[in-house]
């Protein structure tokens, strides 16, 4: 008779705590997966982002590359232009680069220059270097410094942008006759985005 009465008592309230624990397991569970979605979206945005700056830049430091040999006329130091396109490459390209293709294209690079030295284009010489740097660079450059330690590619591109931005504004005379120079607003704004991926992606690698 006893057992029976404690087992009311008890029963009823059993049943009760373990219905609510079922609906705070449901509840943490729908939780976790909302968190889960929104992270999700929020890194391929965050992923998307990165992406598109770094081709930007990449296009920027092509752009500046190819223009300094037909209407930049600045005794800046474009050759290490080529060193910050090597580390903002887009892997796709830089992987086809690196491939047979682009060891072809280094192989006539080299024999043009060293037999044919008359006959080799001066606007050659920087895009010749790149791939030449590109297909030859070692591991540690091609893979851990544009991968694993991506920090430490990108640290040195920041650095590129930071002097070829004040080459460029001490050879214009100021940031304001940067821009009244002829090409000045595309030369300026090209330089300007050379910042643009190595800062996200220093803040990202810290976040």
């Amino acid at each position: 008779m006893a057992k029976s009465l404690l087992a009311m008592k008890t029963g009823p309230a059993a049943g009760a705590s373990e219905a609510l624990l079922e609906s705070d397991l449901r509840e943490l569970t729908m939780a976790a997966r909302k968190l889960a979605n929104h992270a999700i979206v929020l890194g391929g945005g965050i992923g998307f982002i990165g992406t598109f700056l770094q081709w930007l830049a990449f296009a920027a430091a092509v752009y500046l590359l190819v223009l300094d040999k037909t209407n930049w006329k600045t005794n800046m130091l474009t050759g290490l232009l080529v060193p910050y396109i090597f580390f903002t490459m887009p892997g796709l390209l830089f992987g086809f680069i690196r491939g047979e293709i682009g060891s072809w294209v280094a192989f006539v690079f080299v024999v043009l220059r060293l037999f044919f030295p008359r006959h080799f284009p001066d606007w050659l010489e920087l895009p010749g270097s790149l791939i030449l740097l590109t297909v030859v660079a070692p591991a540690i450059f091609a893979d851990t410094f544009r991968g694993s330690w991506l920090i430490i590619g990108v640290g040195v591109c920041l650095v590129i942008g930071c002097y070829l931005l004040h080459e460029h504004i001490k050879a214009s005379g100021g940031l304001k006759e940067a821009f009244k120079k002829p090409n000045g607003w595309s030369n300026t704004i090209g330089i300007l985005l050379l910042f643009i991926y190595p800062v996200w992606a220093v803040v990202m690698w810290f976040l």
